[in-house]
């Protein structure tokens, strides 16, 4: 789906994991009158979704042929996957996978983001619903480039900048994770199945105050699929470690409330950049 194309759009499908993005997304069809059919997750998606939802039903996060079978139920022929889904739910009792599901992971030559993604996003194309880019649907919510908070980082943290894009890059390149923890040009956390969240509160804990903190797209990324997201809950892990600095993918990466989330940040003394990859 490329940008100008969601006018076409009657209605949209939107596959509701944690966070605010998905009432983001809510909110910006119904504003331009498309209807809103919401697959919230269980014991993930907000209950404030019911709002902004012109039909919602709540599945569990296993039932794949059941969220399938709600979408064509409504005809969505377009969906958006908005929010996270840990994938540390597959080793816990919270999510029991159906039958389809099952078949899914059986087939997978590992248990990657991107295989079970991908495959997931395929599984929906045979029954003709296209998952689309969150970004070309909400452009506005691209994080841009440049120094986007008041106070420029200096010159130890670009060069903690410099070296944690490099690492970032690769594990994402591995589809390990998308965000690493610097202190002084050493790793302090690679974030792995627990999340951004977890990672900074890891790595920030190794590393004391003043650790800078990379979040990038991998060099593969599917811009429909697990696109990296930034917002007030990453300021409030940084806040809780004393992280300086948040370096992120300009053009490939979210920022939620931006207004909210760079007040938020400048009040924490964080530094956030916006770096495009050359």
């Amino acid at each position: 789906m490329q940008i100008g194309q969601e006018s076409r759009v009657k209605n949209i499908g939107i596959i509701a994991g944690t966070g605010e993005l998905p009432e983001i997304i809510a909110r910006d069809a119904r504003e331009r009158g498309i209807k809103v059919v919401t697959i919230a997750l269980e014991n993930l998606a907000s209950s404030e979704l019911g709002k902004y939802s012109d039909e919602i039903r709540w599945i569990n996060a296993g039932k794949l042929g059941t969220l399938i079978d709600t979408l064509k139920d409504f005809k969505v022929k377009e969906a958006i996957m908005a929010g996270k889904v840990p994938k540390a739910l597959l080793y816990k009792t919270k999510v029991t996978p159906d039958l389809r599901a099952a078949k899914l992971l059986f087939s997978l030559k590992d248990r990657s983001d991107d295989s079970i993604l991908n495959a997931i996003a395929k599984e929906l194309k045979k029954e003709g619903i296209n998952i689309i880019d969150t970004m070309a649907f909400s452009p506005h919510l691209l994080t841009q480039e440049g120094i986007l908070t008041k106070d420029p980082p200096t010159k130890d943290e670009l060069k903690d900048i410099e070296f944690g894009w490099k690492i970032a890059r690769e594990i994402g390149r591995l589809d390990i994770g998308q965000t690493v923890v610097i202190k002084n040009r050493a790793v302090m956390a690679v974030e792995a199945i627990e999340g951004t969240d977890e990672a900074i509160l890891r790595g920030g804990a190794l590393a004391g105050e003043g650790a800078t903190v990379v979040k990038v797209s991998k060099p593969q990324q599917d811009m429909r699929l697990d696109v990296p997201v930034i917002g007030i809950e990453t300021v409030k892990s940084m806040t809780a470690v004393r992280a300086r600095v948040l370096a992120v993918e300009a053009y490939r990466s979210i920022m939620l409330n931006r207004e909210r989330f760079i007040k938020k940040a400048e009040n924490s003394g964080i530094t956030v950049v916006g770096i495009k990859n050359e």
